[in-house]
């Protein structure tokens, strides 16, 4: 419940699907770049940019190609802003991929070969009935996991170990690791069944303050009789050894400034109202940092500069965009009221 969740805009949205490919290396062209529409491809041709073009069947498998990896986000496809973003981004990573470095295309192939094949095992047979439901074959996927893997390959082999130590300086508070106790009083419970103003809320969370504070306290019980926390309520509310970066930024910033072994004031979250106690704290410094902790970095580095691609170099290459619009399906109107010359069942006492 404590994690970083808050709602994103779809553009938002398109920018952290971007950085999990930049950071992860995981999610998912040594090919050639498919900048000219397939051969038989007479399908309307919805972008021109600098070297090629995108035909309506070439995005359509990209919308399919979201579906797939992303279904949570099915019905935002439908939506006109987001398909031209989606379609600036197809443009974005064919470009980029055609330039990659040889090196850059043969590491991105290989590992969308190994992601892809990690897929299919996790995902057994409805792979297969996934492909099928949305007309798309094992190399369309594969395709599209290398043109992004080869992306970030050579994106991340520009990244200096200069550039990932200063990204390590700019969040790093966000690698410090903490045990930290807490009883929350939510707004509203898990169940739904318990809702509270945030004054109740704030009330609730001074009486556990309270009895925190009195000696001999037993957090374990208290947790368990307060905490709207399904995640630690049954440990005492203790979170151990935890990286503070993925906590709500409230409850992080807390986390890293609050006396050790001391009760907290309520602190207030999107979730309510948090009595609590930090038990130890440990500071991160570059040389600790594991290799995927730094490979991180480096993503989130190559990330930032693929986003300011993006924002400054692609609207240059563009020449045309002709996306069409989604059909919106009118709701039926209801009638407000019957007509007077309508008959209706008398209504009588009788029996």
């Amino acid at each position: 419940m404590l994690l970083n969740n808050r709602k994103s805009a779809w553009k938002s949205l398109m920018i952290t699907l971007v950085a999990v490919f930049m950071v992860s290396l995981i999610a998912g062209c040594g090919q050639k770049n498919e900048g000219s529409a397939a051969k038989g491809d007479k399908s309307k041709v919805v972008a021109t940019y600098k070297g090629g073009t995108i035909t309506e069947n070439e995005f359509n498998k990209e919308l399919s190609m979201m579906t797939l990896l992303y279904p949570q986000y099915a019905q935002v496809v439908t939506m006109d802003e987001f398909r031209e973003y989606l379609l600036k981004q197809e443009i974005a990573y064919k470009i980029l991929a055609d330039k990659a470095t040889d090196a850059a295309k043969k590491d991105g192939e290989k590992k969308a070969k190994e992601q892809l094949d990690q897929m299919k095992k996790a995902a057994g047979d409805q792979y297969k009935t996934e492909l099928d439901k949305l007309k798309l074959t094992d190399q369309d996927v594969l395709a599209y996991m290398t043109r992004l893997l080869t992306v970030v390959a050579d994106y991340n082999a520009k990244v200096t170990d200069d550039q990932v130590k200063a990204e390590f300086e700019k969040n790093k508070q966000n690698f410090t690791t903490a045990s930290v106790r807490h009883v929350l009083v939510a707004l509203e419970t898990q169940d739904g069944k318990t809702k509270r103003t945030k004054e109740e809320a704030l009330k609730r969370a001074k009486e556990v303050q309270a009895k925190l504070k009195a000696p001999n306290a037993d957090w374990n019980k208290i947790a368990k009789e307060y905490s709207d926390d399904g995640g630690s309520k049954d440990n005492g509310g203790l979170y151990k050894d935890a990286a503070v970066g993925q906590w709500v930024e409230e409850f992080k910033k807390a986390a890293i400034e609050l006396p050790l072994n001391k009760i907290s004031d309520p602190v207030e979250t999107q979730f309510g109202y948090h009595v609590m106690k930090v038990e130890s704290r440990v500071e991160m410094t570059f040389d600790k940092l594991t290799a995927d902790q730094k490979e991180s970095l480096r993503g989130q580095v190559s990330g930032a500069s693929m986003n300011q691609f993006m924002e400054k170099e692609l609207p240059g290459l563009i020449t045309k965009i002709d996306l069409p619009k989604v059909e919106k399906k009118e709701e039926p109107k209801q009638e407000t009221g019957k007509k007077t010359d309508e008959k209706t069942e008398p209504t009588s006492d009788k029996k």
